[in-house]
């Protein structure tokens, strides 16, 4: 039985997916900060393909050419596709969009179509599965949003200049978006309050607050470097309206957790009514929804009054995995995709 093993490279995780016979078997995420150097890729690309064993077919996606340690997205895409090329040998075929799978000696010619397609990946997925759908998948960074229409993805800008402009991307994540990016104003003990603009806490520490936090989704080190617990993340967030959380009147702190995740939930709201206002999709298709960040979503949903398909309800997995295969949604769409070329 061919065993296939799909990868979406990101700039802070690296994911990948086994598919054997149709189903998906295994899923792993590895913390992967490119941004601090390329022998963290190395570090987790080696420790999946331990666990994974033998694969006859390897198929990549990448959002990781976006990291600063490149000068530019097409160094990024080619420095990446060289490494993997040398890690995963000459089955490795590589996402390109609209443009379908190729090989390596067309990254060149294809770098653009390569660059940061993992949305599409995974949305060409859902097209294949459902006829009419809007796809929304929100990761540790971005949340995506994009239509199915007649069994085709129907993105209004390809790139991630376009995606921008058409409220298909939107830089709003789960757990790694600094707090200064999702809003400028809180309310805070009857008041309206600004923001500092600092990295002191992320959206990681509103869910915790919150309680809605699986830590197993929040794989890198604090704003501060100090603990992952509620108590240390009241503290990051205190420091955000340039307050002490030991100040804080009970409950406080817990009101502007919710005023931020509110904000978020705004802005990725706004940017689903621009797409929506396309009138490309009919009022009953439901939303599809993936990514560390579906109980984000599911409040979405309700709030566009339509219907919900999780993405493991599209794919053939053990019951075990339907969350893992939600969170790494690019890199299963991919495995199950490139085993079917």
């Amino acid at each position: 039985m061919t065993k296939t093993l799909g990868w979406d490279v990101g700039g802070a995780h690296l994911k990948a997916a086994l598919c054997e016979g149709g189903e998906i078997v295994k899923v792993w995420q590895e913390p992967t900060p490119l941004w601090k150097g390329l022998d963290h890729l190395d570090a987790s690309l080696e420790s999946i393909l331990t666990k994974a064993g033998p694969v006859e077919r390897h198929a990549v996606t990448m959002t990781g050419e976006l990291t600063d340690i490149f000068p530019h997205r097409k160094a990024g895409v080619e420095a990446l596709s060289k490494i993997l090329t040398g890690r995963l040998g000459e089955t490795l075929r590589f996402h390109a969009g609209d443009k379908g799978f190729v090989a390596a000696e067309s990254i060149p010619d294809q770098w653009d179509r390569v660059a940061s397609a993992n949305w599409h990946a995974s949305a060409a997925l859902v097209a294949a599965r459902i006829e009419e759908a809007l796809f929304l998948d929100m990761g540790s960074t971005t949340t995506d949003i994009v239509p199915v229409k007649d069994g085709k993805v129907a993105f209004g800008g390809f790139t991630d200049a376009e995606r921008l402009g058409a409220g298909e991307l939107v830089y709003q994540g789960y757990t790694r978006t600094a707090l200064m990016s999702v809003a400028s104003h809180v309310p805070n003990e009857g008041r309206v309050t600004p923001i500092m603009a600092e990295f002191f806490a992320t959206m990681a520490d509103v869910q915790r607050i919150l309680g809605v936090l699986d830590e197993s989704d929040d794989q890198h080190p604090t704003a501060d470097g100090q603990a992952k617990t509620a108590e240390a993340s009241r503290a990051r967030l205190a420091r955000m309206i340039g307050r002490d959380a030991f100040d804080a009147a009970p409950g406080t702190l817990e009101r502007t957790a919710e005023a931020f995740a509110e904000a978020q939930i705004r802005r990725i709201h706004d940017a689903a009514l621009l797409v929506s206002s396309r009138g490309t999709l009919s009022e009953d298709a439901p939303v599809v929804i993936a990514g560390a960040g579906r109980p984000v979503l599911r409040r979405l949903a309700a709030r566009l009054d339509r219907g919900v398909v999780d993405f493991a309800d599209l794919v053939e997995c053990r019951s075990s995995l339907r969350d893992d295969v939600c969170r790494a949604a690019p890199a299963v769409a991919l495995a199950l995709l490139g085993a079917a070329a």
